[in-house]
């Protein structure tokens, strides 16, 4: 059966709430969860130490545990925490950038949605490396990915980000600290105040994109419900949803529905857009401008 993964937390949360939210997430759905900072390393309410004790908990829940890496490292302090991560021997990792790749090779491992894997060479490649499952790059279409599954090495499992906010680039800068007009060394942990991003729109008003510290997301919400029959027909192992500050309990349990045949997509589709951050989106899976959400379905 088709699985669920949590992904990992993309924004800054008070530490309560991050232990909260998890303690939640141990009696849900979700089939995996991964955890750890992923965006910023300056953000410390929830440190190491914490995130390994989350593990254990979900762990002893039933959870498949993975603990996920930095996408852009800037300092040595950010090498070094990545070789202990590589190295902290209980958990699986999730290597989010090619300095990972390299670190976990000869040890089984996640290759992340921002490895930028678009051809069947790159995913041998990690296969041969070690990488027993990959994540789409989140721009990829459904007919791309079809291709790819036709030669994926076996073994190699595949997963789908199919419900959130989509994390689109990183910078060296910090834009919501830019936002106070603050730099970035004295950010005050700004994004703390923003538990689901800060959102950007544009002159004319409409949303565009959303801040949250270095990294860019999608102001509208990646949401692939409607097309989970779809995900299933072409051979998608994992679908993964994306934390959010409210309602990820209920987002999850929509999944579960689906996957159980409890729900069907197009009901589904309409019954998350109450419970997400914004207006859902849906264009890059079916090969158009990512923004877009299909005509005549529910928005």
């Amino acid at each position: 059966m088709l699985k669920i993964a949590l992904g990992p937390l993309l924004y800054y949360w008070p530490r309560d709430t991050v232990m909260s939210f998890y303690e939640e997430v141990a009696n849900g759905p979700a089939d995996i969860v991964y955890l750890g900072e992923t965006v910023c390393s300056r953000r410390h309410e929830v440190r190491a130490a914490d995130w390994l004790a989350i593990a254990v908990q979900l762990r002893e829940a039933g959870k498949e545990v993975i603990l996920s890496s930095m996408a852009l490292l800037e300092s040595s302090a950010d090498l070094t925490a990545l070789r202990r991560l590589a190295a902290n021997g209980e958990f699986e990792v999730e290597a989010n950038d090619m300095g990972a790749v390299n670190l976990l090779a000869g040890r089984p491992f996640i290759a992340g949605p921002h490895l930028n894997v678009y051809n069947a060479g790159t995913l041998k490649l990690l296969h041969e490396r070690g990488a027993r499952r990959w994540v789409m790059p989140l721009e990829m279409s459904r007919a791309s990915l079809d291709t790819l599954q036709k030669t994926r090495p076996a073994g190699m499992a595949t997963e789908v980000f199919a419900l959130g906010r989509l994390p689109l680039a990183f910078s060296a800068r910090c834009f919501t600290a830019r936002h106070r007009n603050l730099p970035k060394d004295d950010c005050r942990f700004s994004c703390i105040a923003h538990p689901d991003g800060l959102p950007m729109n544009t002159r004319e008003g409409q949303p565009f994109l959303v801040l949250n510290g270095i990294q860019t997301q999608s102001a509208s919400v990646y949401n692939l419900a409607g097309d989970f029959n779809a995900l299933v027909d072409s051979g998608v192992d994992v679908v993964r949803v994306s934390p959010q500050s409210q309602h990820t309990a209920q987002v999850l349990a929509v999944f579960d529905a689906l996957r159980d045949g409890r729900a069907a997509p197009d009901q589904a589709a309409g019954d998350l857009a109450p419970l997400l951050p914004g207006a859902a989106c849906d264009g890059y899976w079916h090969g158009k401008p990512g923004l877009e959400w299909q005509a005549g379905r529910p928005a």
